[in-house]
């Protein structure tokens, strides 16, 4: 398993494990960012990363990203 950061773009990978206190495994759920979804690294700008999730594009911090392990 690595952090989402680490993906390459262009890639599909499939969640593994969200870390994190209960609120923001709870806040990524709601935005699909759930175990066994398949998601992929758009694009990266200043370690920030947009990706696709279930037909829709969401932008991450680095902090947050660092939490979705792959």
């Amino acid at each position: 398993m690595m952090p989402l950061t680490l993906a390459k773009q262009g890639e599909p990978v499939t969640i593994r494990k969200i870390t994190g206190k209960d609120e923001i495994r709870q806040h990524l759920a709601e935005l699909g960012f759930v175990m066994d979804a398949a998601v992929t690294v758009v694009s990266e700008m200043g370690g920030n990363l947009i990706v696709q999730v279930k037909n829709s594009r969401i932008a991450l911090d680095r902090s947050m990203a660092g939490r979705i392990m792959v």
